[in-house]
């Protein structure tokens, strides 16, 4: 289980904390490749689509910018449509999983231990 320094702990060294927005760099990419995947595979199975067509809309639909092609059938409106909602919830995971490090580490160097205040 990967875990995070705690507030107890110093922050981590610029050298590591970088490996590790690398690592999580990679989480998101896999993220986002397995997400267009799904996509592409779905958009050529129901859709009827060409690889390169299907990779079109799966992008499109995973950025936000909506569909491409029109689906005919039903079986490809209903995969259409969930990969839709699938593909917002996915897009929203992927940003926190690249911003999760920045994010603990703006925190982690805004922290203020209450031993500090009480003495004040």
């Amino acid at each position: 289980m990967m875990r995070f320094e705690s507030k107890n702990k110093a922050v981590l060294p610029f050298s590591k904390f970088l490996h590790r927005v690398l690592r999580f760099f990679v989480y998101s990419l896999i993220m986002i490749i397995l997400s267009v995947g799904i996509g592409t595979l779905g958009y050529s199975y129901f859709g009827g689509l060409s690889t390169v067509d299907a990779f079109y809309n799966a992008c499109m639909i995973l950025t936000g910018m909506g569909p491409v092609n029109v689906m005919q059938t039903n079986e490809a409106k209903i995969f259409s449509s969930f990969y839709a909602l699938f593909s917002g919830i996915a897009f929203l995971s992927t940003v926190a999983v690249l911003f999760a490090p920045a994010a603990h580490r703006f925190l982690h160097l805004l922290h203020i231990d209450e031993e500090d205040t009480d003495k004040a």
